[in-house]
């Protein structure tokens, strides 16, 4: 039996494994079935800079860079690379990558033969296997969140971070790649997205003020929404509720600024609710273009707050970009405006980029523009790419 065929037996044995010793599941079952030694899990820390080996060892040594050297070029391309060793081993590395939220990279010095590109197929399914049991086994482990750390967050940060539901998402229809900065002390900026047979709807929340304060502001409204979306209710009532939960706790002294969008994904028609400051850009062909909603009240700012859904479309091929106001108004501390001439170059010179390594393309734009990593303000960056549905 090849290696290939004996992939559901790998698969059954890691979802068996205790969450904590999934790394050391995959080490024996690699070295049984082909002869890998030296197998690690390294995992993308927070600020998506650094892989770091999980579980962290007593001694972690420098961390390796997450788009840098072979392993840093299998997270970036999202494709296995070979680097030989000798003329009998070489060390392979691939991508950990769950429904398009990369999570990492998995290595394994094997003998020569086996690290052939051609035959790395079933390997490369096995790291996505564990990339799957590693998201399962959070909920019981710290073992794998700690490894993303090479500091310790704030509280707030913590907080965000949790109510996140990943770093990407992608199926047939999309692309989404979304990060927060400063990742290890974001208070009040956030993302979520759910999608369902026929529909994705993507927010991003900008809440007001820094640290705990806006980080309970914005789990607030973010919970808020996810209950009235569950519910069934439509994107204008879902603002309308959150604004209303919002308004309840704090009576109009804080709000939250919030988009709204909700795609059809047989038809690419796109219902949006613009309640505050995030502000979203197309790339269409050689244009970038502002996309102008109706910019209604954020949420919690009065009482019983009527919002209205306003619908544009987008097209197969088309990227858009989503960006807080801790992005489109940042300063640099002489003042400089990083603005919306930044913006587009960087998203006319990223094009060819997945949407994951552009979110990552504008934070560094936005860092250097700062001269610093370690932002003044809350930063959050969603882009995605739409492929659109083949017509029945």
């Amino acid at each position: 039996m090849s290696a290939s065929d004996q992939l559901p037996s790998l698969e059954h044995a890691l979802r068996a494994a205790p969450s904590h010793a999934l790394v050391a599941t995959a080490q024996r079952l690699l070295g049984d079935r082909a002869g890998a030694r030296e197998v690690t899990l390294l995992l993308a820390d927070y600020g998506l800079r650094v892989l770091r080996p999980a579980p962290l060892p007593p001694d972690p040594g420098e961390p390796l860079s997450a788009q840098d050297g072979p392993a840093g070029r299998a997270f970036t391309a999202q494709t296995p690379v070979v680097e030989p060793v000798d003329e009998h081993t070489a060390t392979v590395y691939l991508p950990v990558t769950v429904r398009g939220d990369r999570l990492g990279v998995l290595t394994a010095l094997l003998p020569a033969p086996d690290a052939d590109p051609a035959g790395l197929g079933w390997l490369a399914e096995f790291a996505t296997a564990l990339g799957h049991a590693v998201v399962t086994a959070d909920r019981d482990t710290d073992v794998y969140l700690l490894a993303r750390r090479t500091r310790r967050l704030t509280l707030a940060a913590e907080m965000q971070w949790q109510l996140l539901p990943g770093r990407g998402c992608a199926r047939p229809e999309f692309s989404v790649g979304a990060h927060l900065e400063p990742a290890y002390a974001v208070g009040g900026d956030n993302f979520d997205w759910s999608t369902d047979a026929d529909h994705l709807t993507l927010t991003i929340t900008d809440g007001m003020g820094r640290g705990i304060d806006a980080s309970l502001l914005t789990s607030l409204t973010v919970n808020a929404l996810r209950n009235a979306r569950r519910a069934g209710i439509g994107l204008a009532g879902q603002a309308r509720l959150a604004d209303q939960a919002v308004y309840a706790q704090y009576g109009g002294k804080v709000y939250a600024s919030t988009l709204l969008l909700r795609f059809d994904l047989a038809t690419g028609t796109v219902h949006a609710v613009d309640a505050g400051s995030p502000r979203l850009y197309r790339l269409r062909g050689d244009s970038v273009e502002l996309i102008n909603l109706e910019a209604q009240l954020p949420l919690g700012m009065f009482e019983e707050t009527a919002y209205g859904e306003q619908i544009f479309a987008v097209r197969p091929g088309d990227r858009l970009l989503v960006v807080s106001s801790g992005v489109h108004t940042a300063r640099s501390p002489r003042g400089d405006a990083f603005g919306e001439r930044a913006l587009f170059e960087t998203l006319e010179a990223t094009r060819s980029q997945a949407p994951q390594e552009m979110v990552r393309s504008v934070v560094a734009s936005l860092s250097d523009h700062f001269d610093s990593t370690d932002l003044s303000a809350d930063a959050a960056v969603v882009c995605l790419d739409w492929n659109g549905r083949d017509p029945v």
